[in-house]
């Protein structure tokens, strides 16, 4: 049919397929559709609490027998869906779904339909009710013995957390005629039974000290609720504690601490004893052996055996160097176990790259038995050899407001063990080809790409010409890393050709602090189709028509040299910009176009600028986000940077190709930037347990980013500079959508592309989960980009103006959680925008709730 034809025919009889679409739902809606008679759908659980909410978020997760999920806690989707699909096909599809997929097919359905006694479907696809039955959920029948048990779980779980004399009762409530029911549970608590004195007998001398030195952090104390939780927790926490002491045996058997409660005289006042009956030693590292082989029966009898420093290096052949599997190993013979350091080396052998663990066997020195005298530890490491080569081919798809959606495929090749020392070469070509806004017609947009190829040489040691083992022990796990690139970008016509290198070092601290110190980072960029800048932008070239005729007026034999070809268009653009007496001439509305005439002169030289950098680099990290232990976690990163002092000590040529005249001096007839620059974020969350057992999450972020040209540069590169805008920063601006610099009233068209050298970002957001899959949010974001020094367009940071200058944007979100990948949709709104004149700054009458600034991406903003 053709598509004029389809569309006909949809329009001559819309009305009976909404019709048939309307009376569908209708009949799917009937909740009871499907519930057989005499029985009943659970349409709800309801909880009554006479003497106080206590637990009410835990309670509702005790009863076994919940009703159909409701889409955004409105609509019993799901349920709907389920009644979509004929009745009589119910038994046949419920036994179709316990199949595996690869064994769903026509065979298995005319099976079925023969085994249920329906000859007659047999050839049917059922596409539909299959399709509904697959998204649907069968309606949740009342099971009047599972509210019975659901009522003993709850008195259970109080009686669990102290609420010995807890009372929960139930009662059902049955409409016949709609074939529905609802459950109430009356819960009453009563008063909790407390921990009067609490007491501790320990028989071992050693760990009672222990003990008494950290009992300030025990968590069952004196005048609480008895609450068994708590008892169990702090089972966990001596047992964890003594462990970390050297105590491998410690209590083993999970039955060597237990706790007393005295009710005999009160069940509301009871005194708490927590005893150790058992002694035990102190466990000290034995033998430590590790063996590179390919099968466990290898070991050890093809390998041969070489000693260092302590530790048995069993190999096949000459593969790896002792050495390389000396530095991974955390532990040494002799001293006091403890499992953090344990796990620490399997962490190391692992994040080599180099080995799959075949087994790790830590056993007492008797085979596991544990008499008192024995306290040595065997430690046993067996590692498989990864592929010398590994090849890996991808396409990632992204998301930015640059780009719009873009395809990112990649080739990454590693190649381990290069030097027989564990180290790695990675090597990857890699692309980016999407489509970009056109300077030239907004209403367009152009191809743009980006390829790169990357190289780099990872190495399980600092690359140091002296031992460091007692600066930087080898529990921080320290690398290093060479790495060199290039890449050739086409994004606004302006194209740029990259190259990169550095060696980088890395240490962690441990889970949660890191460090990385890079020497070296070089980055030289090169413009490609400089002459062409105002063909891609525009208003630019506008701004200097408008200025050059004004100054021609005044100046014909300008004009004249021009017209001649004696000088360049950028030659009469320096001319002017050096003539401060022609600026004194203009009237207001030609001094605004005079100073957007010099804005879009600086803009010109940052975005054609050929730029070297090298620089070092030291970045901390401090990160308690996914640390269960860390209710409510903390993020902090800072980065110093300090760039272009050694290429100061090389004297090099001036740079006269300059519109301003600054005369930078160069290296290889290229500027090199010098500059310090400093990054500050902040993060922290806050997590808050709701009614319906969710946890919403309050979330703070506060960005801080200043950059100090001196020296050779009087202002930062391109690549250095901050800018405002998009999905991860202030969202009601578009990246590079004309917020900033401060409250500047240059022209919107060229403050699109203005960097600057100081930003503040300060953003809160406000999570809350619907289900597993879907998650609102609600947040504001502030901040705005400033210069430390006064430019003549407003834009110098003070310290009496910069929180009028800021940006303000709000907006609400969704994301979906799909597998390990969170899809992000925010619409933003400017509340509050320092780029409008006096009066008209605040945008709440402004506001278009159907026109917001829509941001798609992928993963959390902070």
């Amino acid at each position: 049919m053709r598509r004029k034809h389809f569309f006909k025919y949809l329009q001559k009889y819309y009305l009976l397929i909404c019709s048939a679409t309307v009376l569908s739902l209708i009949v799917a809606c009937n909740a009871a559709k499907k519930v057989p008679a005499g029985e009943f759908l659970l349409t709800k659980n309801n909880f009554k609490y006479l003497d106080g909410k206590i637990y009410a978020d835990q309670i509702p997760d005790l009863v076994s027998q919940k009703p159909n999920k409701k889409t955004l806690f409105l609509f019993p989707t799901s349920l709907w869906l389920y009644n979509l699909t004929n009745p009589k096909y119910d038994s046949i599809l419920n036994e179709y779904m316990t199949y595996p997929n690869a064994m769903r097919n026509q065979n298995l359905r005319d099976s079925l339909f023969i085994k249920y006694d329906h000859p007659e479907y047999v050839g049917k696809n059922l596409f539909w009710n299959r399709f509904f039955h697959s998204l649907g959920q069968a309606p949740v029948i009342l099971d009047q013995g599972k509210t019975q048990t659901s009522a003993n779980q709850i008195r259970k779980y109080l009686v669990f957390h102290g609420y010995w004399d807890a009372n929960v009762k139930f009662k059902h409530e049955l409409d016949s005629a709609a074939k529905k029911a609802q459950v109430d549970y009356t819960i009453l608590h009563k008063d909790p039974t407390f921990i009067s004195e609490y007491f501790y007998d320990i028989k071992d001398p050693k760990i009672k000290e222990i003990y008494e030195r950290e009992i300030k952090k025990s968590i069952v104390k004196q005048g609480e609720i008895l609450n068994q939780e708590k008892l169990e927790d702090e089972v966990k926490r001596i047992n964890d504690l003594m462990k970390e002491k050297g105590y491998y045996t410690f209590n083993n058997t999970n039955e060597e601490i237990y706790f007393v409660a005295d009710s005999l005289n009160s069940r509301k006042q009871v005194p708490v004893t927590m005893k150790i009956d058992s002694a035990y030693k102190q466990t000290t590292i034995g033998k430590i052996d590790v063996a590179i082989v390919e099968n466990v029966k290898d070991y050890p009898v093809n390998t041969t055996t070489d000693s260092l420093r302590g530790i048995n290096i069993h190999r096949i052949g000459k593969q790896y160097k002792p050495r390389a599997l000396w530095r991974p190993i955390t532990i040494t013979p002799g001293e006091i176990y403890d499992q953090k350091n344990l796990d620490l080396t399997k962490r190391n052998l692992l994040a080599m790259n180099n080995f799959n663990i075949l087994s790790s066997k830590i056993e007492l020195r008797d085979g596991g038995k544990r008499p008192p005298n024995d306290s040595i530890l065997d430690v046993l490491y067996l590692l498989k050899p990864l592929p010398k080569y590994e090849l890996k081919i991808a396409t990632d798809i992204n998301y930015s407001q640059l780009l719009n959606f873009g395809i990112s495929p990649s080739v990454d090749l590693t190649s381990r063990n290069i030097f027989g020392g564990a180290e790695n070469l990675s090597s990857s070509i890699s692309g980016t080809f999407g489509s970009i806004r056109s300077s030239k017609d907004l209403g367009k947009r152009s191809l743009a790409y980006e390829l790169s190829t990357q190289f780099s040489l990872n190495f399980p040691r600092l690359l140091l010409p002296f031992t460091y083992w007692k600066l930087i022990p080898k529990r921080f796990s320290p690398t290093s890393s060479i790495s060199l690139g290039a890449s050739v970008q086409n994004n606004i016509g302006l194209g740029r050709i990259n190259f990169n290198g550095g060696l980088n070092y890395f240490a962690n601290v441990d889970d949660r602090v890191t460090h990385r110190l890079s020497l070296f980072n070089t980055q030289l960029s090169l413009t490609q189709n400089k002459d062409k800048y105002y063909d891609y932008f525009p208003a630019d070239f506008g701004f200097r028509e408008d200025i050059f005729n004004l100054y021609f007026v005044t100046n014909p034999s300008i004009k004249a040299a021009l017209d001649n070809g004696q000088i360049s268009k950028d030659e009469v653009s320096a001319i002017i910009y050096s003539d401060p007496a022609f600026a004194k001439t203009l009237n207001p509305d030609q001094l605004n176009t005079y100073n957007n005439f010099v804005q879009s002169l600086f803009n010109k030289e940052r975005q054609t600028q050929d730029v070297l950098i090298s620089s070092l680099i030291y970045n901390y990290t401090y990160n308690e986000i996914g640390k269960k232990e860390y209710e409510n976690p903390f993020y902090l990163n800072a980065k110093v940077e300090l760039a272009g002092n050694l290429f100061s000590l090389f004297s090099g040529s001036k740079n006269t190709n300059n519109i301003f005249g600054d005369n930078t001096k160069t290296i290889f007839k290229i500027p090199y930037s010098q500059f310090a620059k400093f990054d500050l974020e902040f993060r922290k969350y806050f997590t808050f347990s709701m009614k319906n057992g969710s946890k919403n999450t309050l979330a703070l972020r506060q960005l801080i980013g200043v950059g100090i040209p001196y020296g050779n540069s009087e202002n930062m590169p391109f690549v250095r500079s901050y800018f405002n805008g998009g999905s991860n920063d202030i969202r009601a601006w578009t990246a590079f959508g004309g917020l900033g610099p401060a409250d500047s009233q240059l022209d919107e068209r060229v403050r699109s592309y203005f960097l600057d050298n100081v930003k503040l970002t300060t953003s809160i957001e406000y999570r809350m989960p619907f289900t597993k899959m879907f998650e609102g949010a609600i947040f504001t974001d502030a901040g705005n980009i400033w210069s430390l020094k006064d430019n003549g367009l407003g834009d110098q940071f003070k310290f009496s103006k910069f929180i009028k200058q800021m940006g303000v944007g709000s907006g609400i979100g969704l994301r979906i959680n799909v597998a390990y990948i969170t899809l992000r949709l925010d619409l933003a709104y400017k509340i509050y925008d320092p780029n409008k004149p006096e009066g008209e700054r605040w945008r709440f009458s402004k506001i278009q709730p159907l026109k917001p600034t829509l941001n798609f991406a992928f993963g959390y903003p902070f």
